[in-house]
């Protein structure tokens, strides 16, 4: 009678410790769906906001369509925003997200055309890559965008000098001599003198572009009459070079062969409209020298 009641006991006691292990289990995913239930709203808003802020910065400094939407996507995964939808094209990006519980994201970012600046798609690229390693959290990787935003630019002289190195360097790729070369350079660095000069002010693209290329035209002119090179064209050539859009010319037609079409020929037209504007100014430079002195210089 004893040992059937110490069995008794025994299972009771192995029942209720069943009980009690159950409940808190169950307790334990309650706490769990409630602070889900409870979890602020902002939270997804964060995540989200920081994917644009990132893909803002990404496309205003000259990353093509699919990179932008690679971040973004990088960005809201890791952090566990599973419905988002991004729409980028070469001047804006369309998000739209779901919250829970039944709430809804919409943003829309105008993002004009600008130069390129790949110093900040690196490090934006490289973030990207930290945060889903989960070295960021999410007020750390906003500040970090923001670090990114400020990223200074290079100084005022080393522009100017890389302006002259690089339209010497192509002078010379192009056939010019040494002479022509070292007038090329002169010419790449007062042109750059005046691009920095001219992006104070709020004028259009193609009359900065057009007269640049005038500038640049004149002075090689006048290197040319003085004896300081010995081929007009190659100089020319080479002193434009700073005023290419290489970037956005290869980015455009990269978005072509990634299949965003509307991105990619918008880039390739506002390239081949710098090309145009360029060689007008060009071509008024020399129908001007024409005119006034006569003869053909080339």
């Amino acid at each position: 009678m004893k040992v059937k009641d110490f069995h008794s006991m025994d299972g009771h006691a192995a029942r209720e410790s069943g009980r009690l292990s159950m409940m808190g289990v169950y307790r334990e995913i309650r706490e769990k769906d409630v602070m889900s239930e409870t979890k602020p709203k902002q939270d997804d808003n964060k995540v989200l906001e920081a994917a644009m802020e990132a893909g803002h910065i990404l496309l205003e400094n000259g990353a093509e369509i699919s990179r932008v939407e690679e971040t973004m996507e990088r960005i809201c995964r890791h952090f566990g925003v599973e419905s988002e939808s991004f729409f980028v094209l070469s001047n804006g990006i369309f998000t739209t997200g779901s919250q829970s519980p039944g709430g809804q994201f919409a943003k829309v970012l105008h993002i004009p055309v600008k130069g390129a600046r790949l110093d900040r798609v690196v490090a934006v690229n490289q973030l990207s890559r930290e945060v889903e390693e989960g070295r960021y959290s999410i007020e750390q990787t906003r500040q970090r965008l923001e670090q990114i935003r400020r990223m200074p630019g290079k100084s005022f002289r080393i522009q100017v000098l890389s302006s002259g190195a690089g339209s010497a360097g192509f002078c010379y790729l192009l056939g010019g001599s040494l002479t022509d070369s070292a007038a090329a350079f002169v010419s790449g660095v007062l042109l750059y003198i005046y691009v920095l000069s001219i992006s104070r002010f709020h004028i259009s693209k193609i009359t900065k572009n057009i007269c640049g290329g005038a500038w640049v035209t004149c002075i090689c002119i006048l290197s040319y009459r003085l004896g300081m090179g010995e081929n007009l064209s190659q100089m020319i050539m080479g002193s434009i070079m700073p005023l290419v859009p290489g970037v956005p010319f290869t980015n455009g037609i990269r978005d072509i062969a990634d299949g965003d079409y509307i991105s990619g020929a918008v880039r390739l037209l506002d390239a081949i409209l710098v090309f145009l504007c360029v060689a007008i100014g060009v071509g008024v430079m020399f129908i001007i020298y024409h005119r006034v002195f006569g003869g053909i210089l080339l």
